[in-house]
């Protein structure tokens, strides 16, 4: 199955289309709650501002124009504005918006974080064309942290099996991944 684009799915958004908003916020709202996180440096008011956003999206407050840029890219602003909003609403802002001018000097462009966005989902769309072993290998080894022992300690498997496990998943990955960055399309229903 195709991805679809997420001007599209704005679109349907504009719509009142709930399942599209719901797929735009499950493409984004990690990211998206991160750069928050980072900006706020307050759970609370990174999710309320997350949620704002969203609102808003589905509200249609502001409108997203693809000739002036990636949707991510106006997001991320839209998520910018209302951070910058609530620390004003705040009687004690977390981060003085002085400071605010600073983190985002130093965090990445919006541009990076777009092309962040974009491959971390290449990522994970590689992820999802491995063997459901090996993307439990994956999982435990580069997400969770786990050494190769606790692996095989966990799983009930030898210490042998993890790795090659683990070093035939990431061929798979490299494979697949070259063939997204060559502008192939991977077959969701496929394993490779």
């Amino acid at each position: 199955m195709e991805k679809i684009s997420d001007a599209l799915l704005y679109e349907r958004v504009r719509g009142k289309d709930k399942d599209a908003l719901e797929e735009l916020y499950d493409r984004y709202e990690k990211m998206l709650f991160s750069y928050l996180c980072k900006m706020t440096g307050d759970r609370d008011l990174a999710e309320e501002a997350l949620q704002e956003v969203f609102v808003k999206v589905w509200r249609g407050v502001g409108s997203y124009d693809e000739s002036k840029g990636k949707f991510v890219a106006w997001l991320v602003t839209m998520s910018r504005n209302a951070a910058v909003d609530l620390i004003r609403k705040q009687k004690k802002p977390s981060v003085p918006l002085d400071e605010i001018a600073e983190v985002e000097s130093t965090d990445s462009s919006v541009e990076e974080t777009a092309e962040w966005q974009e491959k971390s989902e290449q990522i994970h769309q590689a992820v999802r064309h491995l063997s459901e072993e090996q993307q439990k290998m994956v999982h435990l080894f580069y997400f969770k942290g786990y050494t190769h022992e606790t692996i095989a300690e966990k799983c009930g498997i030898p210490l042998g099996t993890v790795k090659s496990r683990i070093r035939l998943a990431l061929k798979k990955l490299k494979t697949s991944l070259q063939m997204v960055q060559e502008g192939g399309v991977l077959d969701d229903k496929r394993e490779l």
